[in-house]
Parts: structure tokens; C-alpha cells; sequence
């Protein structure tokens, strides 16, 4: 007898209209839909096309007026200020969000205008967001402390009417100041918006000098409250940035229906979460995780969510996790696996842990990088629950693969994260022939199309760069840019990554991107970045630098230099630390670097001599380097 897992998927395959036809009934529409899919101008499918809704509405005043505006929606919990701590219920968020979007509109905000928002993790960020879709404006949040010329490189893709932003984020124990390099931003832009909205923050007062200043607080005291614009299911409801890159970035743009039913559907038959539970998401709203998972889902779903500003240890021990779960009632949590890694090595024996009551605490999910067996078996010996590792990227929005734990819980197999989600057709094909690879075989990962509802439309004003990046390299399929494979039983393993994406605490970073900024160094003649694997962070960038000719300053002072420089570009949200400098980078005859084989040399992985490669002696010296730099010893085979 086929499980519920099993029937929800087949249908999916078989009728995806009607599936998501019933699961855009959890969704309420000012118009209904004159088709479910529309397959008319493949590859750019598009769901609901003829239906208008609000996903504002959704969130809130659809709670509200069903008689549950007084339970939580919003929890707040900030160890990085001292323990600050604000419960919201809904009929309060929506009060706030109605007058915050009035203040938007004062500035001239209407349906469709950008609006950039630079935030750190405070309830103001999720409020921004919410505002935004109840004008039905599209916002673009750009992770709080991303340097300027990145948030500049953004300003002008996205051109945004208003930027919303705050004095200041907190670190651990520092303050970072945001308005110097806000300021920095719109001056290197060309596009300059015509006002910030500024929250100022206890701990910083700050002035934007290069454009209006709108003090938030004082313009949302005086606003009148917005109602929700009905926009069309198929129009934008944000534009997310892949992270890490440093020329024309890449813009996942996510429409208001499918993002509303899909993400409404998955709290329930994936996490398992029912309206009032309490969900947490310990991750940023800079990221997708943070869009999907802090701020959309759980509120379109009735239930509560947890904003945590703060560290899995240091603020102020490894028992920062446990505290928030027992003290909020927390069922759920999803977070990366880098977290559980720190936490484990500050406290191997989980005696924090046993502080706390964990007693409604009943699931854990991972996600943003390769959950290692390790940590998975540390986290589920000592928790006692189901530690689900589930697959997914930005661009897709939420889960390809996962253990759907609200329809049927299948076995965990450590380093899988268990089968494609319902909607998700993944296949593992040959790079060349593009024909499905056997069981046990590694290909390229690739999902047949159409994608369901919350994958991205396209990149933001670059159809033919979504082409390009994602579509032509596999025809007929999305190209996940993710390699691995199915074992017998119809379990998918994620095994690396296909370009040149490497995953830094769960957050994706172009080693290309880093490559220009290495590159851009005067002294540099040519460089090559690579992930090597770190226990605690996943992966973390290396540096290779060839310096020209004639260089008079010593490598390390050139190594020094680039690590400012990419801290200053990119941010130190690029975690890079480490450079080389070497004679040569190993090439192939035609000029590709062997970047490849590199990063199996730095991770003590059994590797084969390219054939193609143009001097073998170069692999010895790249060798030697990495072995001074503390990395594995060869295995050559």
C-alpha cells in the first residue's frame, strides 16, 4: 500500500495542475486563476495566470479577521542586545506592517516600484518585506554588511525607489556601522533612489548624507495605514541576489501565487508545522532561507516564528540554541549544518543541552550545505529527534529533496537528503549525452520542466542570462549546477557542486567573483580560488597568486593585501583568509586552470593526473604549497 509521500508525489507528476489546484485552496484570492500552469511560452512557465491575490493579506489580515489576531506571530529574541526580547501577535504586526507601508506610500511607493532593503535581523526587516507586498512593491533584500560597491552593484540592477535600512547591525561584540557604507552604495551607483528610510538603533545613531533621510520611526508615527494592493499571481513579489558575485549579479526573481501556495503547502507536509506551532529559522533575511522560512511561510501558515539575532555560540555559550528552543516552545528548527558543527565543538558532550526542557522541540532540519554523517548522528544521539537534511537553493525557494515529515518519515540515511520533494521531478544525467545515469552513478542533477510553484520566473531584466545559466545547458531541464546520485532505494546524494559555487556556512560564494577581486590587485598577474573542506564552516575560499614580473614586496604582504581587499568587496561574509603565492597554476593545454584537481589535493583526496595538463611538475609545486599551509597530503593514483 503506497504511503502518503508516495501518493502526494505520483500525483504531482501525473496532475500537477490538479495538485496545486488543491493546495492553492489554503490560499485566499481577490480573482481566481483562469489556468493553473501555463505552458504556453516554455521554457518560462508561469502558475495561476489570470488570479490576483495579496501575499500581505495572506500573512496577516486574513488571520486576523479569522479571530487569531492575538496569537503570537513574531517572536524577537536578541542576545547580541543584552537578551532583548518582543512578541508580536498578529493583529500588532499587522498594525505596524499597514502603518509602515503607509509610510512607503508617502514616499511615493505604488505597485511594481523596488525597494531595496539592507537590514539587519530585527523585527523591522520582516516588516519592510511585508510592506513592500502589501503595496505590491518588490522588494530586494541585500544581506545586512555587504560592502558598498556590492550594494551598489545592486542598486543598479534593481533601480529602487526607496531604500529601507537601519544605523547599525550587532555582531557578538561589536556594533557595525551600515550608514557609511550605505552612503558609499548610492554614491558609486549611478541609479540614486529618492529617499532611505532609516530605523535608528539604540546602540548607533547615524545620517545619510547621499540622499533624503526619512527617520522610520518618526514617518511610520505619522503614516496613514495602508491597505493591501491586489497584484497579479504572476507578478514579482521580490528579487534576491545569488551571493558572492562582484560584476552583473545574478536576480532570482520570485512571483506572489506560486510563492504563496507552495510555501503555504510545505509547512505542513514537509516540516510538519500546524497554525500556532512555533517555527524557527535560524538563518538571515539576507538570504532565501530567511525569505521562505523566517518571514513567508510560517505566517501565511498561522503559525508563529522566531527572529534570532545572535550566534549558536558565544552569545553568550554553546546553549544558545537550547535556551531559545525551550523558553519559546519551539518545534521546529531549521538551520545549517556549520551551526551544530560549532556548537559540537564547544560542547562535544551536550552538556548545555541538558539545561534545558526540549520537551515540545520535535524536529530538526538542515539545509545550505552537505550535512557530513558526523554532525547529523552528533545532533540526533543527543536530541533524541529526527534530524532531516533536505536539499534546496535560491533559486528555487524552497525543498527539491527532503524527508516530508508531514507525510511520511522515511528512514534517514546520513549524507542524503532522502527523495524529491512532491512537484520535483530531479534526474541525474550524463554531462554529455544528457540521458539519465544508473543508480549509484554520479551525473549532473538536473530537474525536468516545468518546475513547481516558488521557482524562479527568470533572472531579473535578463531572460536570456536565465537562458543561458539555467536552461540551455540541459534542454528541457533546469540545470541545478549540483552533482550526484540515486542509490537503489531512490534516495538522491548531493555529492559537489558543478561550477564554481562553494558553500561558506551555508552561504553560497562565487570563487569567480573572488577571483576579480584577487585579480584587480596590481601586483597579481594571475590567480585561481578554490573551497577546500573545513570542519566548521564547510568549505572555506583558498587563494593561488602568480605576481608579475618584478614585484619588489614580499608574498606576504600581497597575501594581506588581498584578503583586505576581498574583505572590503565581497564582505567578510566571504570567509577568506588564506592565499598562496605560487610560480604557476596548473593548466590545462588549452588554458583551463585545474581548479578541480587542486581542491582534491587540499582535501587529501585520491585524484588522477589530467591528462590534458600541460606541465605535470606544476601539480608538485601547487603540492608543496598547500601541505605549508596546512593542508592534506597527496594521494595521487
Amino acid at each position: 500500500m503506497a504511503n502518503a509521500y508516495d501518493a502526494a508525489y505520483r500525483r504531482s507528476m501525473d496532475d500537477p495542475s490538479g495538485f496545486w489546484a488543491d493546495a492553492a485552496a489554503g490560499i485566499d484570492w481577490t480573482r481566481k486563476w483562469d489556468k493553473v500552469l501555463d505552458d504556453t511560452n516554455p521554457p518560462f512557465y508561469r502558475w495561476f495566470t489570470g488570479g490576483e491575490l495579496n501575499t500581505c493579506f495572506n500573512c496577516l489580515d486574513r488571520h486576523v479577521a479569522a479571530g487569531r489576531g492575538a496569537q503570537a506571530a513574531l517572536i524577537y529574541h536578541s542576545p547580541v542586545t543584552g537578551g532583548s526580547k518582543r512578541t508580536y501577535s498578529y493583529k500588532t504586526l499587522l498594525d505596524e506592517v499597514a502603518k509602515t507601508a503607509g509610510a512607503l506610500k508617502a514616499e511615493g511607493v505604488q505597485k511594481g516600484d523596488r525597494v531595496v532593503i539592507y537590514m539587519p535581523m530585527i523585527p523591522e526587516a520582516a516588516i519592510a518585506m511585508l510592506s513592500c507586498a502589501r503595496l505590491g512593491a518588490i522588494h530586494s533584500v541585500v544581506f545586512g554588511g555587504f560592502a558598498s560597491n556590492e550594494l551598489a552593484v545592486r542598486i543598479d540592477d534593481a533601480k529602487p525607489k526607496v531604500i529601507m535600512s537601519a544605523t547599525c547591525g550587532i555582531e557578538v561584540n561589536r556594533v557595525l556601522p551600515y550608514i557609511p557604507l550605505l552612503d558609499g552604495a548610492i554614491n558609486m551607483a549611478k541609479h540614486k533612489p529618492d529617499a532611505c528610510l532609516i530605523f535608528k538603533r539604540p546602540e548607533l545613531d547615524g545620517q545619510v548624507t547621499a540622499t533624503k533621510h526619512v527617520d522610520w520611526t518618526s514617518a511610520v508615527a505619522k503614516a496613514q495605514p495602508a491597505e493591501c494592493v491586489a497584484v497579479k499571481a504572476t507578478d514579482p513579489l521580490y528579487i534576491l541576489y545569488t551571493s558572492g558575485t562582484t560584476g552583473e549579479p545574478k536576480g532570482v526573481v520570485r512571483d506572489n501565487g506560486g510563492h504563496a501556495v507552495a510555501l503555504k503547502w510545505s509547512m505542513k507536509n514537509i516540516y510538519d508545522i500546524d497554525p500556532g506551532d512555533v517555527f524557527w529559522a535560524a538563518s538571515d533575511v539576507g538570504w532565501v532561507v530567511g525569505h521562505s522560512y523566517i518571514v513567508y511561510a510560517p505566517l501565511l501558515h498561522g503559525a508563529t516564528t522566531v527572529m534570532f539575532e545572535g550566534k549558536p555560540v558565544g552569545t553568550p555559550d554553546p546553549g544558545a540554541f537550547w535556551r531559545v528552543i525551550s523558553e519559546h516552545g519551539v518545534k521546529a528548527l531549521f538551520t545549517a549544518p556549520t551551526a551544530f558543527r560549532a556548537i559540537k565543538k564547544e560542547d562535544p558532550n551536550a552538556t548545555q543541552l541538558k539545561k534545558y526542557d526540549l520537551s515540545r522541540f520535535k524536529m530538526l532540519f538542515l539545509a545550505g550545505e552537505r550535512t557530513d554523517p558526523d554532525t547529523l548522528e552528533w545532533a540526533q544521539s543527543n536530541l533524541g529527534v529526527p534530524v532531516v537534511d533536505h536539499w534546496w537553493q535560491t533559486e528555487t525557494g524552497w525543498a527539491i529533496a527532503t524527508n516530508c515529515m508531514g507525510l511520511h518519515r522515511f528512514p534517514i540515511k546520513p549524507g542524503s537528503p532522502t527523495k524529491p520533494a512532491p512537484g520535483w521531478n530531479v534526474q541525474v544525467l550524463d554531462e554529455e549525452t544528457h540521458q539519465p545515469v544508473k543508480a549509484g552513478t554520479i551525473g549532473a542533477i538536473c530537474v525536468k520542466l516545468p518546475m513547481p510553484p516558488s521557482s524562479l520566473q527568470t533572472l531579473w531584466n535578463a531572460d536570456q542570462r536565465y537562458l543561458d545559466a539555467y536552461i540551455n545547458p540541459f534542454p528541457g531541464y533546469y540545470k541545478t549546477a549540483d552533482a550526484g546520485m540515486y542509490d537503489d532505494e531512490g534516495y538522491i546524494y548531493i555529492m559537489a557542486r558543478t561550477d564554481d559555487i562553494i558553500n561558506v556556512a551555508g552561504h553560497r560564494l562565487s570563487t569567480g567573483g573572488m577571483e576579480e577581486v584577487l585579480a584587480s590587485h596590481p601586483d597579481v598577474a594571475e590567480c585561481a580560488v578554490i573551497g577546500v573542506a573545513d570542519l566548521m564552516k564547510g568549505q572555506l575560499p583558498f587563494g593561488f597568486l602568480v605576481l608579475k614580473d618584478g614585484v619588489k614586496k614580499e608574498p606576504d604582504v600581497v597575501v594581506s593585501d588581498v584578503v583586505k581587499l576581498v574583505r572590503e568587496r565581497i564582505g567578510p561574509v566571504a570567509a577568506f583568509k588564506q592565499a598562496v603565492v605560487v610560480k604557476r597554476l596548473p593548466k590545462t593545454r588549452s588554458g583551463k586552470i585545474l581548479r578541480g584537481t587542486m581542491q582534491k589535493i587540499a582535501d587529501n583526496e585520491a585524484w588522477k593526473m589530467p591528462a590534458t595538463i600541460d606541465d605535470p611538475v606544476i601539480l608538485d609545486e601547487i603540492t608543496v604549497a598547500l601541505e605549508g599551509a596546512g593542508y592534506g597530503k597527496s594521494r595521487q593514483t
